[in-house]
């Protein structure tokens, strides 16, 4: 068997890794963390190290870490630990074991004797613990005192605010570089904003110079990579496309901004919501908005064509924009194309049909085998495209069988922007790549992506620059 070496960038890593038992890897996606953890791992091992335990997104338990393990380490045993067989898989004899991020509830109350058995742990997408108070993070701090080697990796450190970082330190190293007290650590690096008429309505903002102040408390565990320098992959371009909003929806948008309400009549049997839908006549619905922050996600709903009375219940007002959308799809080799709503996917499918596409689907909705089976036929270029969630297939993922990623939206999530345009951007990718973000014209989706991501991408590159320098 042919053994897969590291690459330069790599052998700095594991060099690092040396020096210290805590690493927080901020290195680009698609830059081979992954392969660092597993020889760094491997090594010790093979002097009698005890075993890892791996947290990581439910997505990418087999398709990044198995299979990672078995082309980097192919001798080291690894188990998946699912939830429905969790008990069972860790009670097999093995060198690694795997499990998704919400295990650690189930972990933390397993007694001090489970652990004695490992000395290394590997959390994977770190940020899925950047809220100290959520149940998952106090699960993971109960257990995080029983792994001598702790090792977190993320492309997108603090994708919010430079408190994001503060937890997934805490998890390292106990307080010892950014303080026991997250509350204490936000009042140093961040100053109260006031943003309504309560004293409560209290908008915690990062100070000028957050990242610098940090930056120099991490910099001795800190690792961090740049895409760009680690291998020779062509440029990726990033623009917005304009989408002028039909009549219909003109209307409704003006109505819901003017008057946080919108009326919506009966569908007709030619109406293509009733078709989607298979809605039958009823009477007229009332959408009202009851303070600004819904208002501002209904209009977002309505320039992307639909409105929600509920969470599982949505009324299609226009799918131009899908026509649109998948217009661009079409013009393209195996385009990757990201929705945020139920009723996006469910137009961009229906367009796709209709155009006698090939697509796969990647959400929350598809089982892991059929995500692994997409992933494949994508891969092999046996699909005209994907349609994900951001949520879903954002992060680990590997999508360069194709050069294209399309925002049918935009996004105020920095991490699921940032992670999900680099799927296609990565190490394996021999063509030039492009970004494409839909924006609805006058509408609130200018401003979520020019005043709200544009600026969380400036702070976190800050900080991933200063990171690039150690």
């Amino acid at each position: 068997m042919k053994t897969t070496k590291p690459f330069a960038h790599q052998r700095k890593s594991l060099s690092h890794a040396k020096t210290t038992d805590v690493v927080l890897d901020c290195s680009d996606a698609g830059t081979g963390k992954t392969g660092v953890v597993v020889w760094d791992f491997e090594a010790r091992r093979k002097k009698r190290g005890k075993c890892a335990l791996v947290l990581g997104p439910k997505s990418l338990l087999r398709s990044a870490w198995f299979n990672d393990f078995k082309k980097f380490a192919p001798k080291l045993k690894v188990v998946i630990a699912p939830a429905e067989t969790r008990g069972e898989a860790f009670a097999e004899d093995a060198d690694v074991y795997v499990t998704n991020h919400d295990a650690v509830k189930w972990l933390a109350k397993q007694p001090k004797k489970f652990f004695d058995k490992f000395d290394t742990l590997v959390i994977d997408e770190s940020t899925a613990y950047k809220h100290a108070t959520s149940q998952r993070s106090k699960a993971i701090a109960k257990i995080t005192k029983y792994f001598r080697y702790r090792r977190a990796m993320t492309a997108t450190p603090n994708s919010r605010s430079i408190t994001d970082v503060w937890n997934q330190v805490f998890l390292l190293d106990g307080g010892q570089r950014l303080g026991k007290s997250y509350f204490q650590f936000r009042n140093t690096v961040c100053q109260p904003v006031q943003v309504g008429r309560s004293e409560k309505a209290i908008q915690w903002t990062d100070k000028e110079g957050a990242e610098e102040a940090v930056f120099g408390l991490l910099q001795d565990i800190v690792v961090r990579h740049k895409l760009s320098e680690c291998a020779d992959i062509p440029d990726n371009h990033r623009y917005t496309i304009e989408y002028e909003l039909t009549p219909k929806q003109r209307k409704a948008y003006d109505e819901m901004r003017d008057k946080q309400m919108l009326l919506l009549f009966p569908p007709t049997a030619n109406n293509l919501s009733a078709r989607l839908l298979g809605k039958k006549k009823a009477d007229v619905t009332v959408i009202t908005a009851v303070h600004a922050a819904v208002a501002l996600n209904k209009l977002l709903q309505i320039a992307s064509g639909a409105i929600y009375e509920s969470p599982d219940k949505y009324h299609l007002i226009d799918n131009s924009r899908y026509i649109m959308a998948m217009d661009l799809a079409e013009a393209r080799k195996h385009p990757l194309i990201f929705f945020h709503w139920k009723h996006q996917r469910d137009a961009l499918v229906a367009e796709a049909l209709k155009r006698g596409l090939k697509y796969g689907l990647i959400d929350g909705s598809v089982s892991q085998a059929q995500r692994d089976a997409v992933m494949l036929q994508y891969q092999a270029g046996m699909l005209d495209g994907v349609f994900a969630h951001p949520m879903s297939a954002a992060h680990g993922l590997t999508f360069t069988r194709g050069t294209s990623t399309i925002w049918v939206s935009p996004t105020a999530n920095a991490e699921h922007f940032e992670q999900g345009s680099r799927r296609q951007h990565r190490i394996g990718q021999i063509e030039k790549t492009e970004v494409i973000t839909i924006l609805g014209k006058d509408t609130q989706d200018e401003r979520v992506y020019h005043e709200i991501l544009v600026p969380k991408q400036k702070r976190m590159t800050n900080l991933l620059d200063l990171f690039a320098t150690t």
